[in-house]
């Protein structure tokens, strides 16, 4: 249950097996169905993610009530409604599985003691904020200016995965343009 995560952890840090089997005590096991909402517009976000198996996505949605995706986690990565989760405010989107996925849970308030605890696992937090900054900013930048093609064609550089895990319209979301524009973009690809 936990070696996907032993890897991770291990893969960005020195840490003891007396440290990581404390990290290991503060996550629990969640099994989710395919759309499962773990975290509601209007809810407060308690709890930090990491993907063993599927996938998770950041979404809200607009007063037409049209998705627009944000942000997309897979196997290997920590995910969450991250200003929820650090100013305890309603989270403003929504937290959800987009397929069967096995995640390992840990509440708010084990998160950050183990930041305070284990030197390893606030380095980990660092490096997990700094990856998250990152992807936004390439994105936010990549995009500026952008067309649907020259989008699509920037997904298939930065996030190829995307492409092939992704529904089209939910990656027509993410992109900002039409799932017909899409389906194009890609025939002709």
């Amino acid at each position: 249950m936990y070696s996907t995560l032993e890897k991770f952890i291990k893969s960005k840090t020195d840490i003891d097996d007396q440290s990581l089997h404390k990290i290991y005590l503060c996550f629990s096991l969640v099994q989710t169905k395919r759309k499962q909402i773990l975290v509601n517009y209007d809810q407060i976000c308690h709890h930090y993610y990491f993907i063993n198996k599927g996938c998770v996505r950041l979404y809200t949605t607009s007063k037409d009530g049209l998705e627009s995706s944000r942000y997309f986690a897979f196997k290997g990565n920590f995910v969450t409604a991250l200003p929820s989760f650090i100013d305890q405010k309603p989270a403003e989107e929504y937290l959800q599985t987009i397929e069967k996925s096995e995640l390992l849970c840990i509440s708010r308030i084990d998160f950050y003691k183990l930041v305070n605890e284990i030197p390893q696992f606030a380095k980990l937090y660092t490096e997990i904020l700094e990856l998250g900054f990152i992807v936004a900013q390439k994105r936010i930048y990549g995009f500026q200016g952008f067309d649907a093609l020259d989008k699509v064609k920037w997904v298939i550089k930065y996030q190829p995965q995307l492409l092939l895990r992704i529904s089209n319209k939910m990656m027509a979301s993410y992109l900002g343009i039409s799932p017909s524009t899409l389906s194009r973009i890609k025939s002709k690809l």
